[in-house]
């Protein structure tokens, strides 16, 4: 299997706060002088961004569980291919706001699609690429959905805390499988000391680059 190298991935239900997180972790690369790429799924290409606005277009509704997985595999594939994979071999340092484990914590878990063929979909779609580290947002979907709903939901955000629940204890589930990559982290937390605990992880792990 390819272990990548400086990928790091940020994972958690809809209104965790991947998306701050992000902003701080890049504010804070700029600032030491190194090179990185940002990537958000779906998106990240001219035909992934496409696909993007099918799954998020909230009058797609009805679309099917099976579906919904091939399209984010698709769209996760132009992704690796087109950006992914040439920032690698770069050196960069290469971020992304969700990756393989949205598809099983949200259509494994949440869809109850079986998880074996999602990750031999994740495998294939990735050509077995995977983060280096992936932080977990822990976040009580309560509050998350609260968050949501100061803005305009898309398909997925949509869908209601019962599933949301379903896809965090998926994430939990990820998290106790994967213990070597996952780092579950307390989104509850004032979002400058959820970036402290994440930063001290990023520093442990990538001491000699930073």
């Amino acid at each position: 299997m390819n272990v990548s190298v400086r990928f790091i991935t940020f994972e958690g239900i809809d209104g965790s706060g991947k998306t701050t997180q992000i902003k701080m972790l890049e504010n804070e690369l700029k600032r030491v002088g190194k090179k990185y790429r940002i990537f958000r799924e779906p998106g990240g290409t001219q035909l992934s961004e496409k696909i993007r606005k099918i799954l998020l277009d909230r009058e797609n509704i009805d679309l099917s569980p099976i579906a919904e997985s091939l399209l984010f595999a698709a769209a996760r594939t132009q992704l690796v291919e087109e950006e992914i994979k040439p920032s690698i071999a770069k050196g960069e340092f290469v971020i992304c706001d969700r990756f393989i484990d949205s598809t099983i914590a949200y259509q494994g878990y949440g869809r109850r699609l079986d998880v074996k063929n999602l990750e031999e979909l994740n495998r294939i779609a990735t050509a077995s690429i995977i983060p280096d580290i992936t932080f977990i947002l822990d976040m009580d979907p309560g509050k998350a959905m609260g968050r949501i709903e100061q803005e305009t939901p898309d398909r997925m955000e949509t869908i209601g805390v019962k599933f949301i629940n379903k896809v965090r204890e998926g994430y939990n589930l990820i998290a106790e499988q994967n213990p070597d990559r996952c780092v579950k982290i307390n989104g509850d937390q004032r979002p400058e000391y959820v970036f402290k605990d994440i930063y001290r992880v990023i520093m442990k792990r990538f001491e000699e680059e930073l």
